[in-house]
């Protein structure tokens, strides 16, 4: 989820030199590093960012979590060190801070997202949400990300919503994603889809090879948070975290991205949070839960 930060404008051109040469990415299946940050932007910040050792980047559409949309060129000089940048925004709710928020239908939203008073919970079907996802969508691809990476699909099995049954509020949410792909290839066939949490809805047992079709057409990775720690340094020992690993374990078989965070603390709990990210499959980075800043894996450098 994102936070509300600091409103600062920064002066991006000052941090970065007037001219960069572009290096070579890896393609993004491909991808063997990453970096996660939602806010904190002040400062040098940024430019740290740019700078880190990693082949991803997974930063928020905004500087401010408001209104200070990241500009193309911004996005164009982190890409020129080596990175993919993702665009992180929420897909089946909606925050306080938004600009958006006085825009939504009081009724499409279904309640506070647990522990997060100022974050509502959306009926993500109904078509009068679609507009939000799709300004997002668009807003992106003009400022020229790589792509999109979605949060809250766990809105689905979270809401408070007894007319729609599990089920199909489960083949909703992949109506979504796969409405929100199609209409992002339709503009930027190589724009790509991440998708945060919920490796369940890939899973067919009924469908051919067991994973389902559609929503695996829509999809060109997954992130899972807490894969092995829950915020911060407690080992994730729930039956739900050992589904998630493996879920996500069939989505990778079938050569998808697979990224991983956990929200810890400490230097030797970050390496152990590695180990055992890339034990698993995963593509690890670990943090704090907060998403405030960028913390390196130790000794890691380019």
């Amino acid at each position: 989820m994102a936070y509300p930060a600091v409103i600062r404008t920064i002066t991006f051109l000052a941090l970065v030199p007037a001219t960069v040469a572009v290096a070579d990415r890896p393609e993004f299946a491909k991808v063997g590093s990453w970096a996660y940050q939602l806010t904190g932007y002040e400062g040098d910040a940024i430019r740290r960012l740019t700078a880190a050792p990693v082949d991803l980047l997974v930063i928020d559409l905004t500087r401010d979590g408001e209104a200070d949309y990241f500009r193309a060129d911004e996005i164009a000089r982190m890409q020129a060190s080596g990175k993919h940048v993702l665009s992180y925004f929420e897909i089946a709710a909606i925050e306080r801070f938004r600009p958006e928020w006085d825009d939504v239908p009081s009724d499409l939203m279904a309640g506070p997202v647990s522990g997060w008073e100022d974050e509502q919970y959306v009926r993500y079907w109904d078509p009068r949400w679609w507009p939000f996802v799709r300004a997002r969508v668009d807003r992106a691809i003009d400022a020229g990300f790589d792509g999109a990476y979605l949060d809250m699909l766990t809105t689905y099995e979270e809401i408070n919503e007894p007319t729609v049954p599990f089920d199909e509020r489960a083949r909703r949410m992949i109506d979504l994603v796969a409405k929100l792909a199609a209409h992002a290839n339709g503009r930027d066939p190589a724009f790509k889809v991440v998708a945060q949490n919920c490796p369940e809805l890939a899973i067919d047992e009924e469908a051919d090879g067991g994973l389902n079709r559609r929503y695996m057409a829509a999809i060109d990775g997954v992130a899972i948070e807490s894969p092995f720690y829950l915020p911060h340094n407690r080992l994730c020992q729930a039956e739900w975290c050992a589904e998630n690993r493996t879920n996500a374990q069939s989505i990778r078989a079938t050569g998808k991205l697979l990224l991983g965070v956990d929200y810890v603390r400490g230097e030797a709990r970050r390496g152990e949070a590695y180990k055992r990210q890339r034990e698993a499959g995963f593509i690890p980075y670990a943090s704090v839960r907060e998403l405030d800043r960028y913390v390196p894996e130790h000794g890691r450098s380019r």
